[in-house]
């Protein structure tokens, strides 16, 4: 007899060819609409289900774990954070959680180095004005929109992993000068193949740049990690860009400061409330002073079927009864 199929739920859409290619290994159940599932659906879902495939909009908190049924032993999630997963919970319940990681560095990496030049150099707003304010523009003029140089300057990268490596090899070739603030310091050969300078002191780097990019995960020990404190300490003109999670900066500290001319501006593809946006940023957004992006860091065809094969690939390894290759623990986080 052959042996019955896990069932697979998936909680959003996901590209037909990883779709397809679930439904011929897995008993899956798909959200070919795309509505995100409340959290009385993924309780639903968790009850029924031997595996799980969640995105990053799906809050698997504890409350949703204690609902999982004797058959689900697998979280699969389709991304490399797990910030909205309670892993602790879930592993205390003997479900392993796996992730996708490397498949969305290059993606992300050129997203950040897009917003690194976008904001010093006003790129959306002289797009904007040319299209929506017609017949406003002169024609060249040598102090019209006038933005600032990014060669030269010093970046510095807040958590120096995948991601962070691939923007500082980015921001060498434009020029940059490349700082950064990680737990542990880079072995030896990265450190000069990137000629990056390590500090170990945070609060010390940032009163020293002049571009910031995050690129470190949310943690517990990573909230607000660029709090009102430290955003104080960051130079006036100097921008902050974040592609990673926001919830890593005081939002509301950095919009005041932004107002306020403490701060030069910022990029943002991610926000802290998300995907509630802050009136105050689409504000600063029409006056030029911010850069937003509704989270297309890692938005590419390729990434998004990497990442699904990623998935697929940790579903069938454990179903076989293997160590999934992309398992995550507590201690990880």
């Amino acid at each position: 007899m052959a042996r019955k199929k896990p069932l697979v739920v998936v909680t959003r859409k996901l590209p037909d060819k990883i779709e397809t290619r679930m439904r011929e290994l897995f008993d899956a159940r798909l959200n070919v609409e795309d509505v995100q599932m409340t959290q009385a659906q993924l309780a639903e879902a968790m009850a029924s289900a031997d595996v799980l495939v969640p995105a990053i909009t799906d809050r698997i908190d504890a409350r949703v774990i204690e609902a999982a049924g004797p058959n689900l032993k697998l979280i699969a999630n389709f991304g490399n954070g797990v910030d909205h997963i309670d892993v602790t919970a879930a592993t205390e319940r003997g479900i392993t959680i796996t992730n996708t990681p490397g498949v969305l560095t290059e993606d992300t990496a050129d997203m950040t180095m897009a917003l690194i030049l976008a904001v010093p150099r006003r790129l959306t707003e002289g797009a904007s004005l040319i299209i929506r304010d017609e017949g406003v523009w002169p024609g060249w003029s040598p102090t019209w929109m006038l933005g600032h140089r990014i060669w030269g300057k010093r970046l510095g990268i807040i958590g120096m992993g995948r991601i962070g490596q691939a923007v500082a090899r980015r921001a060498k070739a434009f020029g940059l000068q490349i700082h950064y603030h990680n737990r542990h310091p880079l072995p030896g050969q990265i450190e000069d193949e990137l000629e990056a300078t390590y500090w170990d002191s945070l609060d010390q780097m940032l009163a020293r740049m002049d571009i910031i990019s995050v690129n470190c995960p949310h943690t517990p020990a990573t909230f607000h990690l660029l709090s009102a404190r430290r955003l104080k300490l960051v130079k006036r003109d100097a921008y902050i860009v974040n592609t990673a999670r926001g919830e890593v900066i005081d939002e509301h500290a950095l919009i005041r400061m932004i107002e306020t001319g403490e701060l030069a501006g910022a990029g943002l593809d991610v926000f802290e409330r998300e995907p509630a946006v802050s009136p105050k940023l689409l504000k600063l957004a029409r006056q030029g002073k911010v850069v937003l992006l509704p989270h297309m860091g890692s938005a590419t065809v390729e990434a998004r079927i990497d990442t699904g094969e990623k998935v697929i690939v940790n579903i069938r390894a454990f179903m076989d009864g293997h160590r999934p290759p992309d398992r995550v623990l507590p201690a990880m986080l």
